[in-house]
C-alpha cells in the first residue's frame, strides 16, 4: 500500500534537492571553471574542465548530504564539491592520460587525504606524474575541502573513518589504472587483506565499494551537528560500507557496461557469471542497504539516499539503449511501491536537462 504522507516527505525532500542545493552546486562548480579560465592552458587544463562538464552530475548527487544538516549545506557543499571534483578530475587523469605508474596514481591521491586534514602545508601531488602546471587548482581544491571540513563541530569524531574510506578509494584508483595484465590481480590480493572485514562479498563487489565517496559525504554530513557520537558515526560507517557505497557502484556500472566496453576500461559487473547472478546481486545489496538504512538514526533519510539511487541511475537512458530495461524494473520493483514515483521524477529532470 502507498503511504503518501511517506511520498510527500519524499517528494518535498526532492524538491528542495532540485530547487535550493543544485543552484549552489553549480555556483560552485562555476565557481571551479572561473578559476581554470586563468590557468596555463594543456592537458590538465583540459582534463579539469572536462570532468566538471561530463561528470556534474557527481557533484549534485553527493550534494543530497547537505539536507541532513541543512543549516550547515553552506559549509557541506563547497567541501562536497572541492572533494568530488578532486575525485572526477584525478579519475580523468588516471583514465585518459598515458601514464600507467602506480607511484604516480597513490601521489595524485594524496590530496584527496590531504583534503579531509586540517589546513597545512599541502603535498606535491604532480611528483611523479608526467604533467606538472595545473595553475594551483588541485591544491586550491583541497584547500577549500579542508578549510569547509574545519568548520563542522564533530568533524573531529569521524576525521579517521574519512580518512579510512578515502584511503580504500584511493587504493582502487591505484590499482583499477594500471596496465590490464597485472591490475586483477592487484585488485585481489588488496581485496584479500581485507576479506575478514567485509565477508559474504566478491572481490569486486569490494573494490566497487571502495569506489564510492558518499560514506565519506554523510560522516561529513552528520559532523555537522552538535552532539554527534562515536557510535553514530561507526553505525553510519557500517551502513555505508560496504552496502550502500557498493550499490552506488554496482549501479553506476551496470548503466555504463556499453561504453566502458568501447574503452576498454575495467567494469565491474562484468565478473558476474551471467545476468541472472548480476540481477541477484545487485538485490542483495540493495536488500542490506536499505536493511541497515533502517537501523540508523534518521531512516527515513537514508532510505531515500538508497532508493533514489536506484532512481537516478536506472531513469539513465543508457539502461534502456542496453536492453536492460527488464532488470531494471524488477529492481524498482524490488525497492519498494514508493520508488516508481522518484523514478517518473528522475526522468523529467533528464527530459529538461536538470540532471
Amino acid at each position: 500500500m502507498i503511504n503518501l504522507k511517506k511520498e510527500a516527505w519524499q517528494l518535498h525532500i526532492l524538491t528542495r534537492f532540485v530547487t535550493g542545493v543544485f543552484p549552489l552546486v553549480d555556483k560552485e562548480l562555476g565557481g571551479w571553471k572561473g578559476y581554470l579560465a586563468s590557468c596555463p592552458e594543456g592537458e590538465l587544463k583540459y582534463q579539469a574542465l572536462a570532468s566538471i562538464r561530463d561528470k556534474r552530475f557527481h557533484c549534485q548527487g553527493g550534494s543530497i548530504y547537505a539536507l541532513y544538516t541543512p543549516e550547515k549545506s553552506k559549509v557541506l557543499i563547497p567541501a562536497i564539491v572541492a572533494l568530488q571534483t578532486i575525485s572526477d578530475y584525478l579519475d580523468n587523469l588516471c583514465d585518459r592520460v598515458d601514464c600507467g605508474e602506480e607511484k604516480a596514481f597513490r601521489q595524485l591521491h594524496l590530496s584527496m587525504i590531504e583534503a579531509l586534514a586540517p589546513p597545512g602545508s599541502w603535498g606535491d601531488y604532480y611528483r611523479f606524474y608526467n604533467l606538472q602546471e595545473d595553475g594551483g587548482f588541485l591544491e586550491a581544491l583541497v584547500e577549500k575541502a579542508s578549510q569547509s571540513l574545519a568548520l563542522l563541530p564533530g568533524y573531529g569524531l569521524v576525521q579517521e573513518k574519512c580518512v579510512k574510506l578515502i584511503s580504500l578509494y584511493g587504493d582502487l584508483q591505484v590499482y583499477k589504472h594500471l596496465d590490464l595484465k597485472v591490475r586483477e590481480e592487484k585488485l585481489i590480493q588488496w581485496f584479500e587483506g581485507h576479506r575478514e572485514k567485509t565477508p559474504g562479498i566478491y572481490w569486486w563487489e569490494f573494490s566497487a565499494a571502495a569506489g564510492s565517496t558518499l560514506g565519506v559525504f554523510m560522516l561529513m554530513a552528520a559532523s555537522g551537528k552538535e552532539g554527534l557520537s562515536p557510535e553514530e558515526g561507526r553505525r553510519i560507517y557500517e551502513c555505508y560500507f560496504p552496502w550502500i557505497c557498493g550499490l552506488h557502484i554496482l549501479l553506476d556500472y551496470f548503466i555504463d557496461q556499453q561504453e566502458d566496453r568501447a574503452h576498454q576500461d575495467l567494469n565491474f559487473v562484468n565478473y558476474y557469471a551471467d545476468k541472472e547472478q548480476c540481477r541477484e546481486r545487485l538485490g542483495f545489496f540493495l536488500e542490506k542497504s536499505l536493511e541497515s538504512a533502517a537501523a540508523l538514526p534518521r531512516p527515513d533519510f537514508h532510505t531515500l539516499v538508497v532508493k533514489g539511487l536506484l532512481a537516478m541511475y536506472l531513469s539513465d537512458p543508457k539502461v534502456e539503449k542496453q536492453g536492460l530495461l527488464g532488470m531494471a524494473h524488477e529492481l524498482l520493483e524490488q525497492a519498494g511501491s514508493d520508488v516508481p514515483g522518484m523514478y517518473r521524477f528522475c526522468r523529467m529532470l533528464r527530459r529538461i536537462n536538470v540532471m
